[in-house]
């Protein structure tokens, strides 16, 4: 067997291989050996087929295994021998002339093929421990666990049927149909929807209308969706919702005590108040989390320059761009409603796909030096976190997941990802720095542009 390296530039490589037909008689040889006690064909007693029999019947198709089989082993042990690692799966070129292929076939020709591939950048690891990071830390105060107190005692507060008209703080049951230039819109219909007057909960300008509203009423309101509105193709829009109004309910009276506290599960307010102020300061902790990392990341972007193989490059590119396509397809956007052109935007994209192969090489080469590993609960933690995202179909995303070798490789990237970040934040400077809840949901928001 011969192997000849036909190109190197860059991170690309070509070797080109020749495989001797006598080699491949050779092997057929071997394997027609191997199996001939196994194969059962009439006329002949078990064990004793000619191998000139075994050839004729299924020659071909075990010529085809080896060759498949010497791709493979040459592909392995060439890299290994050039202490190379290819960057995705080698690309394979053989003889496209079907008489050539048959002669292969039959071992009365040399296998020759092109292995074709990209290989992994060498990567010098960075020092990171003259990195220093600032770590923006929220001190959840006692006024915010009473909000947030208030705001879940306001969710369980009973409600009773009034005569009168509707005030602030009173229930409204009803139904609405809401339309756009005279057209229904996509769910803006509802044929119970409850609303809480002064909530804050529909579209400014919705829940003041409803002031002075009685059972039975029927009257249509007028508003206009926020220009920063959720759903893009009503943002800005002016809207009417005929509503009728089924009943009008007061609220009732709610006391805080333990036994509130005891309809929730937890045995006092005291232990109430330190569920909340401990799922507050879990929110805050996955902000801070959010923008340590992202200057973790920008300390790594800038330490490590180097080129990244074009084919990664191009799948993170079209992933992107493909996300991209879609959501303005949805939204109904342009590239000149976002101030620049579809040339513009690809260039920043690419930009943006280089920065995150890059890192993610960066990444996969500390953990591997440092014998950073995933364990088999922690992928399993994964999974079941992803299942309960679908309530009821627990049982089949645990099976999508154990089954797809890819999808599972989805579930433990990320965690190998989070692991590795810990390993370096424990090597850099980090200095702690008390911010506003505002302050660290503005750096959070920034983060995520």
């Amino acid at each position: 067997m011969q192997v000849t390296e036909t190109l190197s530039e860059g991170l690309k490589r070509e070797l080109k291989v020749v495989v001797p037909a006598s080699d491949l008689e050779a092997r057929l040889v071997k394997k027609i050996d191997e199996i001939k006690g196994q194969i059962q064909i009439n006329g002949f007693r078990p064990g004793k087929v000619p191998a000139s029999h075994v050839r004729k019947l299924h020659g071909k198709a075990l010529m085809s295994e080896i060759v498949q089989d010497l791709i493979g082993e040459t592909t392995r042990t060439s890299l290994e021998e050039r202490s190379e690692k290819s960057a995705m799966q080698p690309q394979y070129k053989l003889t496209e002339d079907q008489e050539e292929a048959d002669k292969i076939m039959d071992g009365k020709a040399d296998l020759e093929f092109d292995i074709i591939y990209e290989v992994l950048p060498t990567i010098e690891v960075a020092d990171v421990s003259g990195v220093e990071i600032e770590r923006p830390v929220v001190e959840v105060e006692e006024s915010e666990v009473e909000e947030r107190l208030n705001m879940i005692a306001d969710g369980s507060r009973p409600y009773e049927k009034k005569d009168g008209a509707a005030e602030d703080k009173d229930r409204v049951l009803m139904s609405y149909l809401g339309k756009i230039d005279g057209e229904p819109f996509e769910g803006g219909a509802d044929e119970n929807a409850q609303l809480v007057l002064g909530s804050g909960q529909f579209i400014p300008g919705f829940e003041e209308q409803l002031i002075g509203s009685k059972e039975g009423d029927e009257k249509t309101i007028k508003v206009t969706f926020p220009a920063d509105y959720g759903a893009e193709a009503l943002a800005g829009k002016d809207a009417e919702f005929d509503i009728v109004v089924k009943e009008v309910q007061a609220a009732g009276e709610l006391v805080l005590d333990d036994e509130f506290a005891s309809k929730l599960g937890l045995e006092s307010m005291d232990k109430l108040r330190e569920v909340i102020k401990d799922q507050i300061t879990s929110q805050y902790g996955s902000l801070t989390r959010q923008r340590v990392k992202r200057q973790l990341l920008d300390k790594m972007d800038e330490l490590h320059k180097f080129d990244v193989p074009p084919t990664l490059l191009e799948q993170e590119f079209n992933n992107i761009w493909q996300q991209v396509t879609a959501e303005m397809n949805e939204s109904g956007k342009t590239f000149e409603d976002e101030d620049t052109t579809e040339e513009k935007a690809q260039e920043e994209y690419k930009t943006i796909a280089e920065r995150r192969v890059r890192l993610g090489l960066v990444l996969s080469e500390i953990g591997e030096k440092n014998e950073i590993q995933v364990t088999d609960e922690e992928v399993q933690r994964g999974i079941m976190a992803r299942a309960q995202q679908f309530p009821g179909q627990e049982r089949q995303v645990f099976e999508y997941y154990t089954q797809n070798a890819e999808a599972l490789a989805s579930i433990r990237a990320p965690i190998f990802e989070e692991k590795v970040v810990d390993y370096l934040l424990e090597l850099t400077k980090i200095e702690d720095k008390t911010v506003t809840k505002e302050e660290l949901e503005k750096l959070a928001s920034e983060d995520d542009e």
